[in-house]
């Protein structure tokens, strides 16, 4: 006897519980019942804000981010962001030539250098430039281009004219999704474009990134996840997502 709709319904949601998806052409097998029947079902459970429809399957929540101003991001994961932080400024070294991108996580790694001898640090975000500045010590270089008054940081063709001029260490770079098999996101196309000139001047990608970064997608895409070299984020991470970034050969540091 085919599962009634209430059934049919708690036992979609505990699969998404435990596999963190669901397939539409499995659920018609296993219960029984027609596609349309499924996608019905997927539907009103969409509606109740219970899981997100995408592409024949359903996942817990939408992947896709909206972009929030800076000051409202700040307070977001600001302890594990401070974290994060201090983890990130602990891989700095002498005579380091960085460049640190935009965001929040960024903001507060700035926050934690301490001048080293005869570090350079290139960056776009106007924030990170006004701390850094107070240190007579550090070499600081503002990139050059819009400013975005969402982020206050720049993006456009001038910083990334600007960018193909130098070669750096590292660089240092905060996204707001980090998908499995698509990759490192932002909401914005110009910052991802940005973002793709830093990855291309510099020999190592370090991306700081809180765990609720992971399984969002934004936007603009920057790249795929084997050309990270390190991720610091939080002990929120999953472990199922810890073993994939470990098999792609990904440094992973949990603060």
């Amino acid at each position: 006897m085919p599962l009634n709709i209430i059934d049919r319904h708690k036992l979609i949601l505990g699969k998404l519980e435990t596999d963190g998806f669901v397939n539409v052409n499995d659920l018609s097998k296993e219960f029984d019942v027609s596609l349309v029947t499924i996608r019905k079902d997927l539907k009103l459970l969409e509606e109740k804000k219970l899981l997100f429809r995408s592409h024949g399957k359903a996942i817990p929540v939408n992947p896709y981010i909206s972009e929030n101003p800076v000051n409202v991001k700040e307070k977001i994961h600001a302890k594990e962001k401070n974290k994060i932080a201090i983890a990130a400024a602990d891989t700095l070294e002498p005579h380091d030539s960085i460049i640190i991108a935009s965001g929040t996580s960024v903001i507060e790694f700035a926050r934690h250098i301490q001048p080293l001898e005869g570090l350079t640090v290139l960056t776009a975000s106007l924030n990170t430039a006004l701390i850094l500045a107070e240190h007579k010590d550090i070499d600081v270089m503002q990139l050059g281009g819009i400013v975005r008054s969402s982020s206050s940081s720049v993006i456009g063709p001038i910083g990334e004219k600007m960018l193909s001029e130098f070669t750096f260490t590292k660089l240092f770079l905060g996204v707001d999704g980090i998908d499995l098999d698509y990759g490192l996101t932002t909401t914005n196309s110009m910052e991802a474009s940005l973002n793709k000139e830093m990855i291309k001047a510099s020999h190592k990608i370090i991306v700081l990134a809180d765990s609720s970064k992971f399984g969002k997608k934004g936007f603009g895409r920057i790249c795929g996840l084997d050309e990270v070299d390190q991720i610091i984020t939080d002990s929120g991470i999953d472990e199922k997502t810890k073993n994939r970034l470990m098999e792609l050969g990904i440094a992973l540091t949990i603060v």
